[in-house]
């Protein structure tokens, strides 16, 4: 879920190229050889930054849109007007979200080139493209029941169900892993991949210690908070522990003087800051839950607990999934207790 953090009385983040934001199809140098473009999306978020990346006579892209004919043509801007001759070497996704593979598949047909990701991240993208409107899961449905859903609610999640497919273009069959350590080459330069885990399973970071740089996906962001949500496919997972413990540790591993570039808003500096902050809104977020568990809840009862904003019908089902995971994560804690009525619903109390 994304609540928007920027309310803050003090701001403790630097933004860097607040007067030089790309147009969708033009490209903004940031650091040697490191290009950002922005490309549109639907919703709040409104915009995905993506990353060039020179690699010795080729590029690096890293992160690709949704898979929308709007998008597409930004590209084909971009690869008509700024790659000097250049071929895209390969493709990097950070994360399977179609925000950042929707069109990794287009390209790297296009290109004839690689795809490179986390391992747990394109097999599960490759599985919820393959779901079809009419593959709804009985055990989603009871998930959800669990939650607290009404039957009309249950229906809006079955009309939902299977549109993943439709915004990402095909993946490719086979992709290059990317692991948590890894060095790569980037256009003679070593680029560290350090994997962060809670609003996916392996999100990939590329920290680049010669330019003092990180290309931070959504694990990073600047004002808001990725969505960390429990979903029907693991019911039972803790992602906010994951999540917590990857802030923690990336905290301890990278030097604080970074040049944070975030898949959504601004570039910025401050990487030691946020991530303090990101901890400590979750903490903050359980301590809330906690406080109105006083009585009997279900998950779509503890909204007031994790958000300001108010919760549309998009961003229902997110904010349910986001629910679970901080009442999961008290659950692990021993702040709450949880007993199941004769419905199947789920009622979370304080311990």
């Amino acid at each position: 879920m994304v609540d928007d953090m920027s309310r803050r009385g003090f701001d403790p983040l630097t933004y860097r190229f607040e007067d030089r934001i790309p147009k969708p199809g033009d490209l903004t140098e940031v650091a040697d050889g490191v290009f950002w473009t922005r490309l549109p999306m639907m919703g709040r978020l409104n915009h995905i930054n993506v990353w060039l990346l020179r690699d010795y006579d080729g590029w690096t892209i890293v992160d690709t849109g949704i898979f929308t004919e709007s998008v597409q043509k930004h590209w084909q801007a971009v690869f008509d007007n700024h790659l000097a001759g250049g071929a895209v070497r390969r493709v990097i996704a950070t994360h399977l979200h179609t925000d950042h593979t929707g069109n990794a598949g287009w390209i790297t047909r296009k290109w004839d080139c690689e795809l490179w990701m986390g391992r747990s991240d394109f097999y599960m993208c490759k599985v919820m493209a393959a779901d079809g409107p009419s593959d709804v899961p009985a055990d989603a449905i009871r998930f959800y029941r669990r939650a607290g859903f009404t039957e009309e609610r249950l229906d809006r999640y079955r009309e939902r169900f299977g549109q993943f497919g439709a915004n990402i273009s095909p993946l490719p069959a086979g992709y290059n892993r990317i692991y948590d350590g890894q060095y790569l080459d980037i256009g003679g330069r070593e680029w560290r991949a350090v994997i962060g885990q809670g609003h996916t399973p392996e999100h990939v970071c590329l920290y680049c210690p010669e330019l003092k740089l990180i290309i931070a996906g959504d694990q990073i962001l600047p004002k808001i908070t990725p969505n960390v949500s429990v979903q029907p496919s693991e019911a039972l997972a803790n992602p906010l522990r994951d999540w917590i413990t990857s802030c923690s540790r990336f905290r301890e591993l990278l030097p604080p003087n970074l040049l944070v570039l975030p898949a959504h808003e601004s570039l910025y500096e401050g990487v030691h800051e946020r991530l303090t902050e990101l901890i400590d809104w979750h903490e903050v977020a359980l301590e809330k839950l906690y406080d109105l568990c006083e009585t009997p809840k279900r998950a779509v009862d503890v909204f007031p607990a994790l958000f300001k904003s108010e919760i549309t019908d998009w961003t229902f089902f997110p904010a349910t999934g986001e629910s679970l995971a901080h009442l999961h994560c008290a659950l692990e804690r021993r702040m709450v207790t949880v007993e199941e009525d004769e419905n199947g619903v789920a009622w979370w109390t304080q311990a």
